[in-house]
């Protein structure tokens, strides 16, 4: 599936150039700070997720164009909070309602390849309801949350790290007030004892460092300008 945030609010893309991946090494490092005592999230708001849900970072839209089988599927959005779709490339989805990316793909498609194209757009994954495990780990994915959960306990439903993966270098990102907080933890150190064992929470988005990691990730993590890890990006 093709892994295709950013217009001003974007949230991953500028907290992710805080961790600066190294393509290689086992060492500790980085601009985001170690064992920072990161808030609890923001409290999540039950309503269902058609009713003004805003897509996050790695889900999963199904998108439905009539009569056009080949442009209809499900679309993974990206770290960057982007889908890619066939005939229209990238297209922006990160915090955008259902309608609202609706529109979007209506107006693209319209603009050169459709007249009055017919879109409907649903969710078909949410990874606000889970934990996303991506980077260098042996099963990547995204995990419910049944009751609380550790960051050694998160990295474990990924099958642990994989052979190429830095456990002394691993980030959290978290959104909490409408902004995206990210804090940098060396596993090694928790397994040891030496350093806490931060509590996980649905929402979370955990990156582990390796030399193997997606290019996306690798771009997005090490290329972008250092912020301030409590600013709003």
């Amino acid at each position: 599936m093709p892994r295709a945030m950013i217009q001003s609010g974007l949230i991953v893309p500028a907290v992710a150039a805080m961790f600066l991946l190294s393509a290689c090494g086992g060492s500790a490092g980085g601009a985001i700070p170690y064992n920072v005592s990161l808030s609890a999230p923001d409290k999540p708001t039950i309503v269902p997720l058609e009713q003004g849900y805003r897509i996050a970072p790695l889900d999963t839209v199904t998108v439905k164009v009539f009569k056009l089988p080949d442009l209809s599927g499900d679309y993974e959005v990206d770290l960057a909070g982007q889908i890619s779709m066939p005939l229209i490339g990238e297209v922006q989805a990160f915090n955008l309602t259902t309608a609202e990316l609706d529109q979007r793909l209506t107006a693209k498609l319209g603009e050169k390849y459709l007249q009055h194209p017919d879109i409907s757009v649903g969710i078909k994954s949410s990874t606000r309801r889970s934990v996303t495990v991506d980077g260098a780990v042996k099963s990547p994915g995204s995990f419910p949350v049944a009751g609380s959960m550790s960051l050694l306990q998160a990295v474990a439903q990924a099958g642990g790290v994989a052979d190429e993966g830095n456990i002394h270098r691993i980030a959290v990102f978290r959104q909490n007030s409408g902004k995206r907080l990210a804090a940098a933890f060396d596993l090694g150190k928790i397994r040891k004892g030496q350093a806490d064992d931060p509590p996980i929470y649905a929402g979370d988005i955990i990156i582990v460092d390796g030399s193997a990691i997606k290019s996306l990730q690798k771009s997005i993590l090490s290329t972008l300008p250092l912020l301030s890890i409590f600013n709003a990006f």
